[in-house]
Parts: C-alpha cells; structure tokens; sequence
C-alpha cells in the first residue's frame, strides 16, 4: 500500500491539528525511591492529556524487577489508549515460560494507528530499535518514530541516527521523532536529525521546565536525572511545517529517574 493511499484526502482551507505528544523514558516504572509503582507511572501520564504517549523502557514479563507483568498492555488498558509495540530485547523466558520476555519502546495512541513497524538499529551492547507508526488525524497523518539511543558510543549513536533519519522518507510528510537520545540535541552525532528535522523545544512559542532554585538552568529543558535534571537527552524533533506552540518539562512525581517532556503540536492538514 503506497503512502498517498494511506494519507487522508486533504479539504478547502482546513486548519491545522493540533497534537499533544509526551515523550518519557520510565525506568520500568522504578522511580527515584527504587519502587516499581505502574499505578504511580500511569497517574503521571493520564494527568497529561496527551493524544499520543511515547515510553522507553518499557517491560513486558521481563522479571522480578517489573514484577514481571506486561507493563505496556497494564497502561494502555489503564488510559483506554491503544498500544503499538516495539521491543528491543526479544527473548525466551529464562523460566521456561510460554510469554516472551521483553523490553523496549512502546506508543500509547487516541488517534487510530494505521501503520507500525519495529526496526532494529545497529550497534553493540544493549540491543536498541526504533518503533515507526503513523497515526490518522482529521484531515491528515502524522509520522512518529520512537526510540532509544545507545549510551556506550557516540560513534554507534550517529550510526543509529542515521538509520533513523532514513526511516523517514519525502513521501511521508509529516513526521516526529522522539525518545531518549543520550545526547544533547546539538551533539556532533545527531547531525542527519538537525539536518531534516529540527528541535522541537527551539521551535516552541512558549517553554517551561522544572529547573527550581537552580536558576542557571531555567529554561533549558533538562529532564535528566530527575531530582536535580542537568542534561537534555529526552527530546521531540519535528519536520518541516509542524508547530510547536509548547514544550513542557514535567514533575514526574518520582515515577523515573526521567522527566517526561510534553510538546503541542499543529500539523498541518492534508499531509
């Protein structure tokens, strides 16, 4: 099926759609206090009002350290959104189980999702993919690809950044992509994303975040570690002609040793 015949038929002078997107790396739902709390995670969350939530890592039946339930279906089920699923770790149970033993990104939806691939990165160490999707909006479409980066190598980073940067082809329109990039946004090895795609906290209209007493940070976005947030590795980049009206780092009330970033989107219709 090609793109044009997914893309919704554009109309007469219709306005732009807007869209809230949060981006979180949850810790596997353990937060500063070293609990795994999924009632804790999914309060945060359904406090956003998002119409589409973006989590790394994310386990299902992985094992004692998640209490070993499927934390993606538990959250989707618990904020009636749909799920889409990527793991990046994908193995047999180490108890013999029936259920695989997973890890990886998953995309809680509102909007209908019309397309979900998992694609794997390369790269030592740690396995890592990237969830693509593409949700259907009133009047137009929105790419998301989800994911989450390597923390061993700036090298292997720029290799998978470039595999991601591929992903998003010209005739896909709009698009986002989004996670954990363990690198700042003007790090030398996310040049192929500045390149196509620009950072969505640099575009928006309005910004705030969670910087405290710490004054010499106000505004910058941090959102990692989260009790004392010094870096900004959890971030949204966006393609030509999408909006950012808001970026918003939020008090992830100890859920992970993340804080979530929520962006407001306006994309385009007819795309």
């Amino acid at each position: 099926m090609t793109d044009d015949l997914l893309r919704p038929a554009p109309g007469p002078d219709q306005p732009p759609i807007p869209v809230r997107l949060v981006t979180f790396n949850t810790h596997h739902g353990v937060g500063t206090d070293d609990r795994h709390d999924l009632a804790r995670l999914a309060t945060v969350l359904a406090a956003v009002d998002a119409d589409l939530i973006c989590l790394q890592e994310v386990d299902r039946r992985f094992g004692a350290r998640s209490e070993d339930v499927d934390q993606a279906l538990l959250l989707s089920r618990a904020l009636d959104m749909q799920l889409a699923w990527g793991p990046a770790i994908d193995e047999p149970r180490r108890d013999g189980g029936a259920d695989r033993r997973q890890y990886g990104n998953a995309l809680l939806s509102r909007l209908p999702v019309l397309v979900s691939d998992v694609h794997r990165l390369p790269g030592t160490g740690e396995p890592r993919s990237a969830l693509q999707t593409m949700v259907e909006l009133d009047g137009s479409s929105l790419w998301v690809t989800a994911t989450h980066l390597t923390t061993n190598s700036a090298a292997e980073r720029a290799e998978q950044v470039a595999a991601l940067a591929g992903l998003h082809t010209a005739g896909m329109a709009a698009g986002v992509v989004v996670g954990d990039f363990n690198a700042a946004p003007d790090a030398p090895e996310l040049q192929p994303l500045q390149e196509r795609f620009t950072d969505a906290w640099e575009l928006a209209e309005a910004t705030e975040d969670r910087a405290g007493w710490r004054f010499w940070t106000s505004g910058q976005g941090m959102t990692h570690p989260a009790g004392a947030p010094r870096r900004r590795i959890d971030q949204v980049w966006v393609s030509p002609g999408v909006t950012v009206t808001a970026a918003r780092v939020l008090d992830g009330e100890g859920a992970s040793d993340h804080l979530p970033l929520v962006v407001d989107l306006l994309v385009p219709s007819g795309v």
